[in-house]
């Protein structure tokens, strides 16, 4: 898939949230809660046009019963894709608009998650760091497929450093 950078756009806030709305009517009281994560819940971040959202249910097996209806309503039903406790679902197609990441309360990959956000949404220079990073790689690579591989590292670095920011924040 052709890689897709653009400016933040405040579009992205409502377009999780119509999306939350949706998925809670069809999985109900299943799942807790929705969170917005990944580079289009930061504010000025650069980012592929695809809404990262995470639904947070009490029982991730539980999501499997679901995977007929949303095939039936259009999405990717993609399964763990790597990750040990999730379930992933796409939207969009080759115009991709969301990744539905589904974790069970217990999962580690939550707090990982939300807590680069965080630091994120808190330090505008990283954001500005982040952003230029992209901007290069996309100069580089045309798909996906490269794309995503070629930030890894850069992505691990700064997870690192919101994960010690977070440690910090909780001694005080």
């Amino acid at each position: 898939m052709k890689v897709r950078l653009t400016d933040f756009s405040e579009d992205w806030v409502q377009m999780f949230e119509t999306e939350a709305q949706f998925l809670k009517s069809i999985f109900g009281d299943d799942v807790i809660r929705f969170e917005h994560f990944g580079s289009t819940s930061v504010q000025g971040m650069k980012a592929k046009p695809v809404i990262d959202m995470m639904c947070i249910v009490k029982d991730i097996e539980k999501v499997d019963l679901f995977n007929h209806k949303m095939d039936s309503l259009g999405y990717d039903v993609v399964g763990e894709w790597g990750i040990t406790g999730r379930r992933l679902f796409r939207k969009g197609g080759e115009n991709r608009t969301h990744h539905i990441h589904f974790y069970q309360i217990d999962n580690p990959q939550i707090e990982r998650h939300l807590i680069f956000r965080d630091y994120l949404q808190s330090h505008p220079e990283e954001v500005e760091k982040y952003s230029c990073f992209k901007e290069k790689l996309v100069q580089q690579f045309d798909n996906t497929s490269e794309y995503s591989p070629a930030k890894k590292s850069f992505v691990k670095k700064m997870e690192q450093k919101a994960l010690l920011w977070f440690a910090e924040s909780q001694r005080k």
